[in-house]
């Protein structure tokens, strides 16, 4: 099991903490698919009791991180391409909505926002910080969700991204190529400025298509 160290914060309850502990851990890959998730175990590496422990993987489990056993006891869920399928049509539908809210029809104010998160997040890569880039990848979508207007699309995209997250992970740790994502970030940008759905949709299809190409390379090899 990896070393794992308490992810501290004075506005959560323990439960949380935890759970935002063990999250990160399985997202970064230090908590490797199929590994055992003991509850005896973890709470004596994170120095807390086994309460929090078993809510914290009641939380993992809602969030498709986790799976539970029978008999066996709980495990970090294996990434499957079948899930990946799942989550990314979800994604491309509501994508394809969102585009339609928002292409052509985006303010100045609005392109200006999402042009400096696209720089925001290409100053990320360039610091080489992962954490970074995985957040600032999620915001700059965030930016086109919340252009809509509509709160309940922006909601649902939120926890969509919530549940991507292990497979942005997968990308940011194992491509050899993230500056790519710059250049698509711009593409999006550009396409929806422009006014032009068919090159929105040309530009959205291209950046799931080359993510969910690596992440089912990654998958495979049992990363």
């Amino acid at each position: 099991m990896a070393n794992l160290e308490l992810i501290t914060n004075d506005y959560l309850p323990l439960r949380d903490v935890v759970y935002q502990t063990l999250r990160n851990a399985i997202l970064k890959g230090d908590l490797k698919p199929g590994e055992r998730l003991m509850e005896m175990k973890l709470a004596s590496k994170l120095g807390v009791s086994r309460t929090p422990i078993r809510e914290a993987i009641r939380l993992l489990e809602k969030d498709g991180l986790a799976i539970t056993i029978p008999r066996h006891g709980a495990m970090v869920a294996k990434m499957t391409e079948k899930d990946m399928d799942d989550v990314y049509e979800v994604r491309h539908a509501l994508d394809c909505l969102t585009i339609k809210y928002v292409c052509g029809n985006m303010s100045p104010e609005q392109i200006a926002e999402l042009r400096y998160a696209a720089k925001v997040f290409e100053k990320a890569i360039a610091d080489g910080d992962d954490d970074k880039i995985q957040q600032k990848d999620a915001e700059f979508h965030m930016v086109i969700y919340q252009a809509t207007g509509n709160t309940r699309l922006a909601s649902i995209m939120a926890e969509i991204s919530e549940q991507l997250s292990r497979y942005r992970w997968a990308y940011i740790l194992h491509t050899g190529s993230i500056e790519a994502l710059v250049k698509e970030h711009k593409a999006i940008v550009d396409a929806i400025e422009h006014g032009d759905y068919d090159e929105c949709m040309a530009a959205l299809n291209n950046h799931l298509e080359n993510q969910k190409k690596l992440i089912k390379d990654v998958i495979k090899s049992g990363n």
